[in-house]
């Protein structure tokens, strides 16, 4: 193992202690692996509970060093329960993780995107302008969106374009809201997005538009945004908000977005008549 993998000696002051390549993936690993763990409780309570936990680690050390036998014992009472105690907590971001795991494009190249729930997306949208109605709705990438979804009525329901239509009839009380979508699930409806506070939006987009943009600065997710007032639709990324002229620029939009790629039969089965958005 030696011979495959030779270790050798950091420069300058640090002459003294050697490196195996070994060492610097294992170091690139845990780096990756903790950036993955904040990156998933991102917009989450997880971030609150974590930064409690970290309190009662301060807590622990100054009882130590003070030499505080109530708190000591306190805290080492805690350590029997802390691994079931771990898991009851994070259990929302565990499972997050293991799906984002299993959905990672690295280990499952070979796996299908979300590219029906494209295609649904696309369908609603294409319907929602005929019928004149607005929408806000919200695919879930990596960042966990729980928080927005408390916000809301929760539902897992399968994701058909009749449900998606129906939840945004004017004067339904869900219809102002967002709806937020998790692979071909509608996890909840009715959701309030944060507004973004960037002066640079045009005043001529509505709270919808300013609520998508406001997700989008603060998670990985997809908005897409029905204005019912101008007749467009227009997608939110990264804090950007793109206005788009019709519905292949849509489907373009959002396969990019989510690393999918419709097959020959998947778009000749599924993908509806093109129209110019600006046009109808």
């Amino acid at each position: 193992m030696d011979k495959l993998f030779p270790t050798f000696h950091l420069p300058g002051v640090l002459s003294f202690l050697t490196v195996r390549p070994l060492d610097i993936l294992d170091i690139i690993l845990v780096a990756y692996i903790i950036y993955r763990i904040f990156h998933l409780m991102k917009g989450t309570r997880a971030v609150q509970i974590m930064f409690g936990l970290l309190v009662l680690i301060a807590i622990a050390i100054v009882a130590q060093l003070y030499q505080l036998p109530g708190t000591s014992w306190v805290i080492s009472s805690l350590k029997t329960v802390w691994v079931v105690a771990f898991v009851i907590l994070f259990q929302p971001e565990i499972r997050n993780a293991m799906t984002q795991l299993g959905r990672n494009r690295f280990l499952g190249v070979f796996l299908k995107g979300e590219v029906r729930a494209i295609e649904e997306v696309i369908k609603v949208c294409q319907a929602l302008l005929v019928r004149g109605y607005g929408a806000i709705i919200v695919l879930e990438k990596n960042d966990g969106l729980k928080n927005y979804t408390a916000t809301g009525v929760e539902l897992n329901a399968h994701l058909t374009e009749q449900l998606l239509v129906s939840l945004f009839v004017p004067d339904g009380p869900l219809h102002d809201g967002a709806v937020i979508i998790r692979g071909e699930t509608v996890v909840a409806a009715g959701c309030t997005l944060p507004i973004t506070k960037d002066p640079n939006i045009s005043g001529e987009h509505g709270m919808r538009h300013r609520a998508a943009v406001g997700l989008s600065e603060e998670t990985d997710a997809v908005a897409v945004v029905v204005s019912e007032e101008k007749q467009t639709i227009s997608i939110a990324r990264y804090g950007k908000l793109i206005e788009l002229e019709n519905i292949q620029e849509l489907r373009e939009k959002l396969n990019r977005a989510l690393h999918t790629k419709s097959g020959p039969a998947e778009m000749k089965e599924n993908k509806p008549a093109d129209i110019n958005i600006k046009e109808n």
